[in-house]
C-alpha cells in the first residue's frame, strides 16, 4: 500500500476557517499533528487563541487570526500575511432554522448563503494564488450531504450547501492542470456541541431530538480524520468528493434510531 508523501516545505501552512469549535477545531488539531503550521480563523478571538495555545503546548505550530469570512476586505488583508499557503480548509458555515419554504426566514437564508457560499468564495479567491505558488496546494470544501440531496424543513441550508458543492465542482474543472487539488468532504449526521443548538436558536430540546436514539453519530474528530487523510494523500491523488456518514444513517431521511 502506498504511503502518504510528507507535505513539502512550501506547503506546510494550513488555514482552517471556523476553527473555534467542532469540525474546524478538530481539523486544526489533526493537521497540526500531521506536521502543518495551522492558522486558525474564526470570529471568536478567545476560542481560537485558546486552541492555538493548546496546539503549541503539544509541540506543534499554530497561529490564531480573528476573521469574519463574509468580510471581503478583512479576508483580502488576511491573505497578504502569506507568501504561500499549502492547504485551505473552508469549514466555516452552519445551519439556521428548519422551517418549510413557505415560512422560512429570508434573513436566515441570506446569512447561511453568505457564510457557507460567499465565505468559501472569499477565502478561496484570496488564497488561490498563494496555494498555486506553493507548488502543491489543496483547497478543501467541507460541505454536507445536504449539498447532494434535500429533505423537508432544510431548504435554506440545502440550497447553501448545494452552492458550496457546485463551487468546488466548478473550481476543479477551471484549474485542472495547475498544482492545486480541490477536495470536497460531505459529512452526514455529525454531533457537535453547537451545530444543532445554533440551528434551533439555543433550544436544547430541539437540538437533542436531532440525535435522539442514534447510537453513534459522527463526531468532529471523525470528520477531521477524514479531512486530514484526504489532505495528506500523495500530491497526484485528488479525493474529489468523499461522503462520510455514521453507520446508522443511510440517507438524509433514513436514520436508524434505537427505541
Amino acid at each position: 500500500m502506498a504511503t502518504a508523501a510528507a507535505p513539502s516545505a512550501a506547503s506546510r501552512i494550513a488555514v482552517v476557517t471556523g476553527a473555534s469549535s467542532g469540525i474546524g477545531a478538530a481539523t486544526a488539531r489533526q493537521l497540526a499533528a500531521a506536521g502543518y503550521r495551522v492558522v486558525l480563523t474564526a470570529r471568536r478571538k478567545d476560542r481560537i487563541e485558546a486552541l492555538a495555545e493548546e496546539i503549541e503546548a503539544a509541540g506543534h505550530k499554530a497561529t490564531a487570526y480573528p476573521l469574519d469570512v463574509t468580510d471581503r476586505e478583512a479576508v483580502d488583508e488576511f491573505a497578504t500575511a502569506f507568501k504561500t499557503v499549502g492547504v485551505l480548509v473552508n469549514n466555516a458555515g452552519g445551519a439556521l432554522g428548519a422551517d418549510p419554504v413557505a415560512t422560512g426566514d429570508p434573513d436566515d437564508w441570506r446569512r447561511m448563503y453568505e457564510t457557507n457560499v460567499i465565505g468559501t468564495l472569499n477565502l478561496t479567491q484570496a488564497l488561490l494564488p498563494k496555494l498555486e505558488a506553493s507548488g502543491d496546494g489543496t483547497v478543501v470544501v467541507v460541505s454536507s450531504t445536504a449539498g447532494l440531496s434535500t429533505y423537508e424543513g432544510g431548504a435554506g441550508y440545502v440550497a447553501a450547501k448545494h452552492g458550496e458543492h457546485v463551487l468546488a465542482e466548478t473550481l476543479r474543472l477551471e484549474i485542472v492542470g495547475r498544482p492545486v487539488r480541490v477536495v470536497e468532504i460531505a459529512p452526514g449526521m455529525v454531533k457537535t456541541d453547537e451545530f444543532a443548538l445554533t440551528r434551533f436558536g439555543g433550544d436544547q430540546d430541539k437540538a437533542a431530538k436531532v440525535y435522539q436514539g442514534v447510537a453513534a453519530p459522527l463526531t468532529a474528530d471523525d470528520v477531521a480524520d477524514t479531512i486530514t487523510w484526504a489532505v495528506t494523500r500523495p500530491a497526484h491523488v485528488n479525493i474529489d468528493l468523499l461522503v462520510v456518514r455514521p453507520r446508522a444513517q443511510a440517507s438524509n431521511t433514513k436514520v436508524h434510531r434505537e427505541a
